[in-house]
């Protein structure tokens, strides 16, 4: 592999504004062979790792591309003077549902969050979160939906695949359950018994 071939496959990456795979690199460079393109890759990715810059090259959504990395984050917001697009809490419970259980209708989602859903599903379909992924053969033709690539660049997956683990979540929700319970036992022991004040017994006890 020449050394030209990197800087090129560094110079797409650099200048493309969403992932890119070995296959789209390799179809501006046809007269390199598609091993020497994902080699270039691999170099790259070690060689921003070992330097400890502020980006890095990441896999995600199938393709590569630099990303910031997270510390750098409020100094970046901060100069483009823009809040993050933000999604509601209503909306991020359903892309989950959608993410975990994809591919799925928008009556099952429904039926899993207990509420009409139709105007969250076309919030996340403008925003591009969310695909109509075809119909599913049952009466009426019901859509079905599934994430894109786009959420993967926006949650900073490298597939779907990478999503935590239910059990993960459930095992950290516990985590954090477990210290506000012992909290909360402390303050119980801590309080005094309602009808008295610490010193001897109540003023009506028996002699």
């Amino acid at each position: 592999m020449v050394k030209s071939v990197k800087l090129v496959v560094e110079s797409l990456l650099f200048s493309s504004d969403k992932p890119l795979t070995a296959k789209e690199i390799h179809a501006v460079l046809p007269e390199t062979s598609l091993a020497d393109i994902q080699s270039a890759i691999r170099v790259l990715t070690y060689e921003y790792e070992a330097m400890g810059r502020s980006f890095a090259l990441k896999e995600i959504g199938g393709g590569y591309q630099f990303r910031s990395r997270s510390d750098y984050s409020p100094y970046i917001l901060k100069m483009l003077q823009a809040s993050p697009t933000r999604l509601s809490k209503a909306t991020l419970e359903t892309l989950a549902i959608i993410a975990y259980k994809q591919p799925i209708l928008r009556q099952e989602v429904e039926r899993i969050r207990g509420v009409d859903v139709g105007g969250v599903l076309r919030t996340l379909l403008e925003k591009g979160l969310i695909k109509i992924m075809g119909r599913k053969n049952l009466p009426g033709r019901p859509l079905v939906y599934g994430t894109t690539k786009k959420f993967l660049e926006v949650f900073d997956l490298k597939d779907i695949e990478s999503l935590p683990k239910l059990k993960e979540i459930t095992a950290l929700g516990s985590e954090e359950e477990e210290p506000r319970k012992a909290e909360e036992g402390s303050a119980t022991e801590a309080a005094p018994a309602e009808g008295t004040h610490g010193e001897g017994p109540p003023a009506d006890a028996a002699d």
